[in-house]
């Protein structure tokens, strides 16, 4: 994966550790999935990157965005996008917070059961709510199935308990699973999706839009034994273009569409300047594992998704030269905070304590996954650039 040079230079001018963000290539990434699904609306998934340079640039571009609490809501208006394309895309939420959400001018909430509706009726009363669909998640590095989503039948009932509670039924949603890597899934989607318009039309009920979701993978992972995940993104553009054509005739009225991304418009737009604490050899009593290189990065201060995937890693300074096969971990005691021990990789034989180690692909989940503090290892600071502006704070 190659990198931009405006990321190149910020990672080799940053004295310390820390996040960077390219600006412009993320608004590059926005601009082209524009492009390539004309009709499509983007509401960025604020989790993925909760940056208010990146929220402000994707909002200049005419993002809007998917919020999951009253946090993310403030944030998303702090931009200057307005309250119609901002939704609260969180179907687990409390009484007060659907009032105080409601309050800042949000109108469109997620929603999958009847006792969600009741509350949204009461305390958001006229809302507009779209009901989320179940999936499998089958294809996806992390599936996300169980906690969200209905059934179809259920979300027909969902939705005529809104109607008949006041609320506007407006549209329907679901996730195919987070770095979803096959184009089957955005296959089923729709067709899951055409059953429940199909039925709801049955019922009196005229959907105004429908929810792709998020799931739209990165391109610059490894998985967990180091080999570059290789997403086919184009098949996966072709068939979300051909289930948007599918939807519409579905319907038989006018029907609009929105996507989720978040990582797809961040992950490889981002990287973060680490350092090596320690590349040792070490003798295991359960067998051996030549060398451990520690970073002063890992999972609990900006790598949480280890657990499912490498970063590709970068030594500046360490061209050539002899290698070793090393475990990379995290700098914390905790067990977890280290890479798939069975698939080690070769990094420089004479790295030093202190080296700089560039983590690349690392723009998604990096800033809103970090503790405040485990082990006592601060938050890693983040920063924006551009080509043509000095490094913005």
């Amino acid at each position: 994966m190659r990198i931009s040079r405006t990321l190149r230079d910020a990672l080799a001018a940053a004295g310390e550790d820390q996040i960077v963000f390219d600006l412009d290539a993320v608004e590059e990434s926005h601009a082209r999935l524009l492009r390539d699904l004309p009709g499509v609306a983007v509401r960025f998934a604020v989790k993925a990157c909760p940056v208010d340079e990146v929220l402000d640039a994707l909002a200049g571009g005419g993002a809007g965005f998917d919020t999951a609490g009253l946090g993310e809501i403030r944030q998303a208006l702090r931009t200057g996008a307005a309250p119609d394309v901002i939704h609260y895309g969180n179907a687990v939420k409390s009484d007060r917070d659907i009032g105080i959400a409601h309050r800042l001018g949000i109108r469109d909430f997620a929603t999958d059961s009847v006792a969600d509706v009741r509350a949204v009726a009461e305390h958001a009363p006229g809302a507009r709510v779209f009901c989320r669909i179940s999936t499998s998640g089958a294809g996806a590095l992390w599936g996300l199935q169980g906690k969200n989503g209905c059934s179809v039948p259920e979300a027909v009932t969902v939705l005529e308990t809104a109607r008949d509670r006041g609320l506007v039924p407006a549209g329907l949603s679901l996730h195919v699973g987070s770095q979803q890597m096959s184009t089957a899934a955005w296959r089923a989607a729709a067709d899951d999706l055409a059953h429940a318009i199909a039925l709801l039309r049955r019922r009196g009920i005229r959907l105004d839009h429908v929810n792709l979701g998020g799931g739209l993978p990165a391109l610059g992972y490894l998985d967990r034994r180091g080999v570059p995940l290789r997403p086919p993104i184009d098949g996966i553009l072709a068939e979300i273009r051909d289930g948007v054509g599918r939807l519409r005739r579905v319907a038989g009225t006018p029907l609009e569409f929105v996507l989720e991304p978040g990582r797809h418009l961040v992950a490889d737009h981002g990287a973060i300047r680490a350092h090596v604490v320690r590349l040792t050899a070490r003798r295991q009593r359960f067998g051996r594992r030549p060398h451990w290189l520690y970073l002063s990065c890992g999972k609990f201060n900006g790598l949480y998704e280890m657990d499912q995937l490498q970063y590709r890693l970068e030594f500046p300074g360490h061209r050539g030269g002899p290698t070793v096969p090393a475990v990379i971990a995290g700098p914390t005691c905790d067990s977890d905070d280290a890479f798939d021990a069975g698939h080690p990789m070769l990094v420089p034989a004479d790295l030093r304590s202190g080296d700089p180690v560039w983590i690349l692909a690392a723009g998604a989940y990096s800033v809103s996954y970090r503790t405040v503090g485990f082990n006592g290892f601060d938050p890693l600071p983040h920063r924006a650039v551009r080509a043509h502006l000095p490094a913005l704070r």
